[in-house]
């Protein structure tokens, strides 16, 4: 017996959902930073068996959006729910609600399994912990709930365990050899951006995009061309620094990150561009994938 299904995984800002993905599938799809919104797109990560398939989808935070970019955020996290075969809803310590009714709503009522993560464990004390349980097994009475950290790795494979024995038995539905969805220039792209979100503050990370125009791998070396857009001049000069020193550092700790990921050695150019408006352009968002 094969067994095949799409978990999906939902949550509000930085509770941990791409930790998870990246624990579950061992190698890192999801960038993971300490701010909010870190995750734009809504990233697939296959974890293969002998006998299963484990079709992971990290999706962006839940939150109300501001602009074009934010709604097509949003319009992935919608899709989490139409193909799912079982659904993690995740939370951290300390937190009370989602912040949009209408997703707590499709929940709760949901006619899938629902595995309520409670997460960030290490950070609290038993008698924290226990309310905390009881206080979403009243809000959801519908979740299985596992206390973990996704982070320290507690819990973690019994959560996996759990998700196999829910999986409904299927054929696999993508190559047993395949670890993602998403095409090369999507990890360069994501690379580049999680080092902005890094080291840079303020509106500077949510107002960057990373188009990545070139990427040819030879036998030895892959070679990289990408463009770093901003929406404003002021914003240009802040990402590129002083005599360039600021680019330059994204760059090198980039390049590293990427050596580990292809396996080879790699060049990549960066460049700055300022792109106006581009978080709410229809034409713009749909060309870079937010469709």
């Amino acid at each position: 017996m094969h067994k095949a299904g799409f978990v999906n995984i939902i949550g509000n800002p930085n509770v941990g959902k791409s930790t998870l993905m990246n624990a579950f599938v061992g190698e890192k799809l999801s960038i993971i930073t300490s701010k909010a919104q870190t995750t734009r797109h809504r990233i697939l990560g296959i974890v293969n068996g002998e006998d299963f398939q484990m079709i992971l989808s990290d999706t962006p935070g839940i939150i109300k959006p501001a602009y074009q970019l934010q709604e097509s955020m949003m319009d992935f996290v919608k899709s989490a729910f139409d193909d799912a075969d079982v659904l993690i809803y995740m939370v951290e310590i300390g937190e009370k609600e989602l912040k949009d009714e209408a997703f707590f709503n499709k929940i709760t009522s949901s006619k899938i399994p629902v595995l309520l993560l409670l997460n960030k464990i290490d950070k609290s004390d038993q008698e924290q912990l226990e309310e905390q349980v009881q206080s979403w097994a009243i809000k959801v009475p519908n979740a299985e709930i596992f206390a973990i950290s996704a982070l320290e790795g507690f819990q973690v494979k019994e959560v996996f365990n759990r998700i196999i024995e829910l999986l409904p038995e299927s054929p696999p539905f993508y190559p047993k050899d395949q670890l993602t969805d998403k095409p090369e220039r999507f990890f360069v792209n994501e690379t580049i951006r999680e080092k902005i979100l890094m080291h840079y503050k303020k509106e500077i990370p949510y107002a960057v995009e990373i188009d990545t125009e070139e990427f040819f791998e030879e036998e030895n070396i892959i070679r990289m061309r990408s463009v770093i857009m901003v929406e404003r001049d002021t914003q240009k000069g802040i990402i590129i620094g002083h005599k360039g020193s600021a680019l330059k550092r994204v760059g090198v700790e980039a390049r590293k990150d990427l050596e580990k990921f292809f396996g080879k050695q790699v060049h990549l150019e960066l460049y700055v561009k300022v792109n106006k408006n581009w978080r709410n352009d229809q034409r713009q968002l749909k060309r870079f994938g937010y469709n």
